[in-house]
C-alpha cells in the first residue's frame, strides 16, 4: 500500500497555551463630578497702574479681566502682527507698558503683571 507523506517543512501548529481569564479590576467609587473653583490669587481685584489704566481703566480689576481688557483694545486696534499671530505690535500706550515695540502673548501676560499691585 501506498501511504501519503506530509510535506517536508511543515510541522504541525503547537496548541498555545489559553491564559487564565482576567477578572475586571475592582472599579473605585466615582467621586461625583465638582465644579472647579477660580483660584483666589488670580479673582483679587488689583489697581492697575497708571500706564496700564489708560488701556483698562483705574477701576480695579482681576488679573484675569485685565488681560481680557488688553485683548480687547489689541484686537480693536489691529495691534497683533499679521505673520506671526503670537507677537503684538506695541502703540504708543502699549509701549509705555511693554517697555518695547514688539511683545510675545506670553510675555505680555507677565509684563502686564508687573503693573499690578
Amino acid at each position: 500500500m501506498a501511504t501519503k507523506k506530509k510535506p517536508a517543512g511543515k510541522k504541525p501548529a503547537a496548541k498555545k497555551a489559553v491564559a487564565p481569564a482576567k477578572k475586571p479590576a475592582a472599579k473605585k467609587a466615582a467621586k461625583p463630578k465638582v465644579k472647579r473653583t477660580p483660584n483666589a490669587g488670580f479673582m483679587k481685584a488689583m489697581t492697575p497702574s497708571t500706564m496700564l489704566a489708560a488701556v483698562v481703566g483705574a477701576m480695579p480689576l482681576p488679573r484675569t479681566e485685565v488681560v481680557k481688557k488688553v485683548w480687547e483694545y489689541i484686537k480693536k486696534n489691529k495691534l497683533q502682527d499679521a505673520i506671526n499671530k503670537r507677537m503684538i505690535n506695541a502703540d504708543e500706550k502699549l509701549r509705555e507698558i511693554f517697555g518695547k515695540a514688539q511683545v510675545s502673548m506670553f510675555e505680555m501676560t507677565k509684563i502686564i503683571n508687573r503693573h499690578l499691585k
